[in-house]
């Protein structure tokens, strides 16, 4: 093209462009542009609160599949809790019934009499057996630091020559399953001895230590 073509389109050119930036600035002065803005202003609020609740909703999804983990997890470890206590009692008789056996009678041999106290022996054991593949542990902490929320002190022993709030002597052991007490141990402990840890340092109180203790006693 020539320049003088060039020339005479110029002037038309430019009066093209004129009238469409004029037509931009109208529409950008135009009532509407305004309600445009606050369209568009609502909209991305709506869409951050929307997100807002999104993440509240995940956030309480995560939490309920915790807390359903959890307790699953505790109603497989404590359902059979009430059931082992009571099998406790039976265990107990069962030993009682080995203690009270005279030391004349065992030494006199009779082989029905031995035979029952070994029927009985091993009643006692598989049922300790079966209790402990079911998470239920026996605590006989002789020898152990007092620890009030797995013991009962009952009573304390003068010993000066042993450590303070020492479990002496085990009246009757106890149970745990899992992390929680299922019978305390029914313990004696030391006094009058050197001290031990900090927390430990007050005076035994006898009597039990939880609910639980409290209703066995």
């Amino acid at each position: 093209m020539s320049d003088q073509a060039k020339n005479e389109r110029a002037p038309e050119e430019n009066e093209l462009n004129e009238m469409e930036q004029a037509a931009s600035d109208a529409a950008a002065e135009a009532p509407g542009a305004d309600g445009d803005y606050e369209v568009v202003v609502r909209l991305v609020k709506e869409n951050e609160e929307l997100k807002d609740r999104a993440l509240r909703v995940a956030a309480e999804m995560e939490n309920l599949r915790r807390r359903t983990a959890r307790d699953v997890h505790d109603a497989r470890s404590y359902a059979v809790s009430n059931f082992a206590r009571d099998m406790l009692s039976v265990s107990d008789n069962l030993r009682r019934a080995l203690d009270a056996i005279p030391a004349e009678a065992k030494a006199a041999g009779d082989a029905g009499f031995m035979a029952l106290i070994e029927g009985v022996e091993m009643t006692e054991r598989a049922m300790l057996s079966a209790l402990e593949r079911h998470g239920v542990k026996k605590l006989a902490p002789e020898g152990e630091k007092f620890d009030p929320n797995f013991h009962q002190a009952m009573f304390e022993v003068p010993n000066p020559n042993v450590p303070a709030n020492t479990v002496v002597q085990v009246v009757q052991p106890g149970y745990s399953i899992g992390e929680r007490v299922l019978r305390p141990a029914m313990v004696g402990v030391s006094k009058g001895g050197p001290k031990q840890a900090a927390v430990n340092d007050g005076p035994v109180e006898p009597g039990p230590v939880n609910e639980q203790a409290e209703k066995d006693a």
